[in-house]
């Protein structure tokens, strides 16, 4: 059985873990870790010059991710491969909508800018 969360959720201030500090705040165990390395390309922690497994932070919040996905949605391995899948790329997708709103914006800001200076121009 997994060591319980620290506090759900909460992932520590810091910038690389241990698979044990994964463990304990996922509440997932090692070898289960080990295995979604495996399975979720994503999940890609570095080693040490002893081997040892160091896990970024963004790691460890895919594998709380992952953890929902599995447990709580009930979805099978495959399944959750591509439900991250589906969300990467709506992220992308957003990030594109984002990068045009801002560029529209942008736009809108210089027309202002423009009327701006024209209409000083006038009363000056």
């Amino acid at each position: 059985m997994a060591k319980k969360n620290l506090a759900k959720n909460t992932i520590p201030n810091k910038l690389y873990f241990k698979i044990g500090e994964v463990s304990t705040i996922t509440g997932v165990e090692p070898y289960v870790l080990r295995y979604w390395e495996s399975e979720f390309k994503a999940i890609k922690p570095s080693r040490t010059q002893s081997k040892q497994r160091i896990y970024r932070r963004k790691d460890v919040e895919l594998i709380l991710e992952i953890k929902k996905i599995l447990y709580e949605e009930k979805f099978t391995i495959a399944g959750a491969r591509k439900r991250l899948q589906s969300v990467k790329s709506e992220n992308k997708k957003q990030l594109a909508l984002d990068f045009t709103v801002k560029k529209d914006q942008k736009k809108i800001l210089k027309e202002i800018k423009a009327e701006l200076k024209a209409l000083r121009k006038l009363l000056g």
